[in-house]
């Protein structure tokens, strides 16, 4: 599956409890159609003390969330935009607004 976000990317999110939420994307699983973005669906979990991982608790995360529920960012308008997939007459790969043929 050909993914529109990759990693580094400013991404808003459309839907669910972040609404509206802006961050960078730190990984992606195409695969999956997930994707990890900083500060966004953020989860508790319960870590066991280790030697290695230092002290135990309760420490908050990120989660991976559908990308079904991002949308990217364009630099230049700094709006969420739908993505169109071009290739270039010399054969290079890249990704255009559909609102306003910019290229992210």
């Amino acid at each position: 599956m050909k993914c529109r976000i990759k990693k580094g990317d400013l991404v808003a999110v459309i839907s669910g409890d972040d609404r509206g939420v802006r961050g960078r994307v730190l990984t992606v699983f195409p695969r999956k159609g997930k994707a990890v973005v900083e500060k966004v669906n953020m989860v508790t979990k319960h870590r066991r003390r280790r030697q290695a991982q230092g002290p135990g608790g309760l420490i908050t995360q990120e989660a991976p969330i559908a990308l079904s529920k991002l949308m990217l960012v364009d630099p230049k308008t700094n709006e969420p935009v739908r993505v169109r997939i071009e290739r270039q007459a010399d054969g290079t790969v890249v990704r255009k607004s559909k609102k306003t043929g910019n290229v992210i």
